[in-house]
């Protein structure tokens, strides 16, 4: 199996090479949609893997052209609770596409949470979390990718329960995890032991992404007590479309400027989630690489 045979040594690869900060990109999901991408249906984001390829891949080129250095594939929502027939042949091309779009960069095949990334009363029984989350991870391990990204879990419990799949098919598993756009769903030191729990299943690496920006700098300080690479992908605003999908200077710039403040705790993997744009994927490159 593809996966098996990536399991020796790749880990280590990995790891090295995120100091001192390694440039993730931004999302797919706001930036389909601010592009004209079919994203207001069931499965979000997903829908663009098949109807609207060309776009997918052309997001997928503008963070490469930004200075990503790895890159989501579009995988979100392309799961087995929402396409139980389909996900397989998704994700396959999801990440053919992040492949073609990332110019030779690293692909991570994103994880997410069964329910909605904001609501962790939606998190399924522990057994439904570990069958889905095992046929999506071993799809994703089959489709190629280099490391499984499990990312927006606001349910720490379903996250142990992503990682431990994740990191049953040998690839370098990341885990990030969420305290919502506002910070309301999680304090940091819950994030940070949540995070620890992580680890103790297989992660690598531990984030916290989709909380406002500004709101973010806590968080990223209470994952340096964890004992592996951290970071930080956050959304453009403090709530939810709060200069959202703005790419002017000013926008960029505000960004920025927090992000040298996770830079300055430690953080080694930055990069953009809602509502961030390529733009703000280029300044924190020409900041940090």
């Amino acid at each position: 199996m593809r996966h098996a045979r990536r399991a020796s040594g790749r880990l280590t690869t990995l790891v090295d090479v995120v100091s001192p900060v390694t440039i993730l990109d931004g999302p797919t999901g706001s930036e389909l949609t601010l592009r004209g991408a079919p994203t207001r249906e069931r499965g979000w984001s997903a829908n663009a893997i098949t109807r609207a390829p060309d776009l997918l891949r052309d997001v997928h080129a503008a963070y490469a052209a930004a200075g990503a250095t790895v890159h989501t594939a579009c995988t979100f929502r392309a799961q087995p609770c929402l396409f139980p027939e389909q996900f397989r042949g998704l994700v396959r091309t999801a990440v053919q596409l992040a492949r073609q779009g990332a110019q030779g960069a690293r692909v991570a095949g994103s994880l997410a949470p069964v329910g909605d990334c904001y609501a962790p009363q939606e998190s399924p029984a522990p057994d439904v979390a570990r069958r889905l989350h095992a046929e999506m991870a071993g799809a994703l391990a089959d489709a190629g990718v280099d490391l499984i990204l499990c990312e927006t879990f606001p349910c720490v419990s379903e996250a142990e329960i992503a990682v431990e799949a994740a990191a049953s098919t040998g690839l370098p598993v990341w885990v990030a995890l969420t305290a919502g756009p506002s910070a309301d769903l999680m304090t940091a030191a819950a994030l940070a032991e949540g995070a620890r729990r992580c680890v103790d299943r297989g992660a690598g690496a531990a984030l916290v992404c989709c909380v406002g920006a500004s709101l973010t700098l806590p968080y990223v300080e209470a994952l340096a007590s964890v004992g592996v690479p951290f970071g930080a992908y956050a959304n453009a605003g403090a709530a939810p479309g709060d200069a959202y999908g703005a790419d002017d200077a000013e926008a960029v710039a505000r960004y920025l400027e927090h992000a040298y403040t996770w830079v300055a705790a430690g953080a080694t993997l930055v990069g953009g989630c809602c509502g961030t744009r390529p733009a703000h994927v280029r300044a924190l490159a020409a900041a940090f690489r």
